[in-house]
């Protein structure tokens, strides 16, 4: 198994390697993956402004294509995730189908259980990193480390995306 310290300096070699869109966010997803798991992950961005949120990254293109835009809705996982800045977690399908309308596909997925991971940016919500695995994957622990582990490299990855979508 991974170590963290291992993990964590894979990630900002390839970090700062990374050249093309996406191989930021890459580098994110192997992280989680090598530290707490993820069948399936995804960054969304977030413009509050709008009130629109996009997927800039996805490890499933054909599902959940890095495409478009969605409306932010005022709800349960909003006051959690913006109203709060903490990390929404459901450990089960049905606690998934409250919140999101394609718990149906998350289901097909094999995955069962969602963590939602703030990445704030001045003061705001910039972005989520949503982190999906099987039923009751998400426990006190692996939050813990997610939270701890990953919010500063979320941060970098999404401002190294940035830089390179600007240049």
């Amino acid at each position: 198994m991974t170590t963290t310290p291992e993990a964590q300096a894979r990630f900002r070699t390839a970090l700062g390697a990374a050249r093309a869109p996406g191989d930021a966010y890459a580098a994110l997803q192997a992280l989680a993956e090598a530290l707490i798991g993820a069948r399936l992950f995804t960054v969304m961005t977030v413009d509050m402004g709008a009130m629109l949120a996009r997927r800039a990254y996805t490890s499933h293109p054909v599902d959940y294509p890095a495409s478009g835009t969605k409306p932010i809705e005022m709800n349960h996982w909003f006051e959690i995730v913006h109203g709060r800045h903490q990390s929404f977690v459901a450990n089960r399908l049905d606690e998934i189908d409250r919140v999101f309308p394609d718990a149906a596909l998350i289901g097909r997925l094999g995955c069962a259980s969602v963590m939602n991971l703030p990445v704030m940016i001045g003061g705001e919500l910039a972005a989520t990193v949503n982190m999906l695995d099987a039923e009751a994957h998400f426990t006190p622990h692996r939050v813990a480390l997610a939270e701890a582990e990953l919010s500063l490299p979320a941060m970098a990855a999404l401002m190294v995306e940035d830089r390179m979508a600007a240049a």
